[in-house]
């Protein structure tokens, strides 16, 4: 991992309890199942899925953000079952600038056992060795503790605040700024 990443092979990694991997077709069962539960979509700028075609529009949003250099999101597979139960990756990836945004989702049934830092531990690392960005950025809803304490857990600091940033759902949201440099790595 000592040369700058290029954006032509989809990187696939590992963890001691899972394999990251680009999506595939026989994922959209899964996308599917993550992302119609209303508890892992409640912090997200979407409803609920309501169809497998939902799915597949967002695994081919995945394509596109990879194939325009933007972003890359993989797919959580859990080594045991085979099974698709989260998402992490990056996105807005500004090159000039040398930062990106991290985002994560998991099924409520891999809740509280530690997943999301072991996953978002070596996505960090890519993100400084491979693609050495020198910011990784989180915007997180406030209201979102679980997230908050998985920034903490994972070294960000929280610069701020960007009050009503979005709209979604029908009403504005806050948005909390949470960071990590290179420098902190």
């Amino acid at each position: 991992m000592n040369s700058e990443f290029t954006f032509i092979d989809f990187p696939r990694l590992e963890t001691e309890r899972f394999t990251l991997r680009k999506e595939e077709e026989k994922d959209r069962h899964d996308i599917f199942e993550l992302y119609s539960n209303v508890d892992v979509v409640k912090h997200m700028p979407f409803t609920p899925f309501i169809s497998v075609e939902d799915a597949v529009d967002e695994m081919n949003w995945y394509h596109k953000i990879f194939k325009e250099k933007s972003g890359l999101r993989w797919m959580i597979e859990d080594r045991e079952s085979t099974k698709v139960i989260g998402t992490c990756g990056f996105l807005n990836y500004e090159k000039i600038h040398n930062r990106i945004e991290i985002g994560y989702d998991l099924s409520p049934d891999f809740w509280g056992k530690g997943i999301m830092t072991e996953v978002a531990n070596c996505i960090i690392d890519f993100g400084f060795l491979s693609m050495k960005v020198n910011k990784i950025e989180a915007k997180v809803e406030p209201e979102n503790e679980a997230s908050i304490r998985l920034m903490r857990k994972l070294g960000f600091h929280k610069e701020g605040v960007l009050r009503q940033h979005e709209f979604e759902k029908e009403k504005y949201i806050d948005l909390a700024i949470f960071s990590k440099l290179k420098s902190e790595y």
